[in-house]
């Protein structure tokens, strides 16, 4: 049967992520965007919570919540500050391959660092390879019993202030632009006061600025073999694992800073007169936010089927792919609306739906474009 109530203990989880993110991420979102400062103060009653580990596994002290769960705390959490969002739960990222293909020394060994208060980031994306994943150029020679990793990483996530990164890269580089590429990458866990390991100045961006993003790179870094995540040649196909897992706690952040412009904008509506009445009683204003409340909903719960099919056992690829480019388009749309509706103020910093379009547009960005999902949808669709 169909059931969309949420359980006592999934409303307990919801509850006590807005309780956090009304009451400390946003009450300071205005100071961290302006500022670019990283939000440490926040990041650490976080920890304390242990939002910082959402899928470390109870046996290493972890929350070991479900996806869908995840997605109810993303969600909250990104209607405060999707930047605090996204530095908060960038663990989960940065530890996936980790926990998806990782024996069990390296599960315990990097769960328990992130319990104990450490950062983590996941370092895929290159300079010359984005959307396209096999175009990496970042190498692991096998030399004895380690590897020597060279290469470099960009808009890296979290990167600043990692104390460890989980590295994607060629271990048959020969195989570069052949078919047998796909089955030449590996995982790897390096830790950020390795020699050969240097991170470069944050990224000044557009948006989310409270989150760092930096390059890192890799200079004939020395890495153990017994920190090869998984098999040897597995790389690509962890990753496609990760995209699957890690889209729909996207999309949950797209929702809740949707919901907050939606929020933002309905109250301003209420509050603003026009021509003798409420704005939102003039049916252009009215419909608008019409359409944005059907918006947010309809990516909802695309959201959490994407997330309840991947805890189902079931492969969630599309559903992830629909959920991913669905909210993140529709979080674009209903914050450029919601600017619409404050009209001029809405323009200006001094009120809070400006930074949601700002901050909102990298959803349509991170974790494969909007472009790369609808690729995936139709590619999906004539697989089948």
């Amino acid at each position: 049967m169909i059931d969309f109530t949420l359980s006592p203990e999934q409303k307990e989880i919801q509850h006590l992520a807005r309780d956090f993110s009304r009451k400390e991420i946003a009450p300071v979102a205005e100071h961290y965007d302006k500022s670019h400062e990283f939000p440490w103060p926040v990041i650490k009653k976080a920890q304390e919570l242990g939002l910082t580990m959402m899928n470390i596994p109870e046996e290493y002290d972890g929350l070991d919540l479900t996806l869908f769960e995840e997605c109810l705390v993303n969600e909250e959490l990104a209607w405060g500050c999707s930047g605090m969002s996204t530095a908060i739960t960038i663990n989960g990222l940065g530890m996936l391959p980790i926990l998806i293909g990782g024996n069990d020394a390296l599960k315990k060994a990097y769960s328990e660092r992130i319990v104990n208060g450490e950062m983590c980031a996941y370092c895929v994306t290159e300079p010359e390879a984005g959307s396209d994943v096999s175009g990496i150029m970042t190498t692991a020679v096998h030399e004895g019993d380690h590897f020597i990793v060279n290469g470099s990483k960009t808009f890296i996530t979290g990167a600043s202030n990692a104390n460890f990164y989980t590295v994607l890269a060629y271990t048959s580089p020969e195989t570069r632009g052949t078919r047998a590429r796909y089955r030449a990458m590996s995982f790897f866990v390096i830790d950020r006061d390795w020699e050969g390991v240097s991170v470069g100045q944050p990224f000044d961006k557009l948006g989310q600025h409270a989150s760092d993003t930096a390059e890192v790179i890799f200079n004939n870094v020395k890495v153990p073999a017994s920190h090869l995540i998984g098999e040897e040649g597995m790389g690509f196909m962890y990753s496609m694992q990760v995209f699957d897992r890690s889209r729909p706690a996207v999309g949950a952040g797209a929702v809740g800073v949707a919901q907050r412009a939606l929020d933002e904008a309905v109250k301003y509506a209420g509050e603003r007169q026009s021509m003798g009445k409420p704005i939102w009683q003039h049916q252009a204003i009215g419909h608008m936010l019409a359409d944005m409340a059907m918006q947010v909903e309809a990516a909802r719960l695309l959201v959490w089927k994407a997330a309840w099919a991947e805890d189902s056992g079931e492969r969630n690829t599309t559903a992830a792919a629909f959920a991913k480019a669905y909210a993140a388009d529709m979080a674009m749309k209903v914050c450029v609306d919601a600017v619409q509706v404050f009209g001029g103020y809405g323009f200006m910093s001094e009120y809070p739906v400006e930074k949601l379009m700002r901050d909102v547009k990298i959803f349509q960005i991170y974790e494969g474009t909007s472009q790369i999902q609808r690729n995936i949808i139709a590619r999906e669709l004539f697989r089948k």
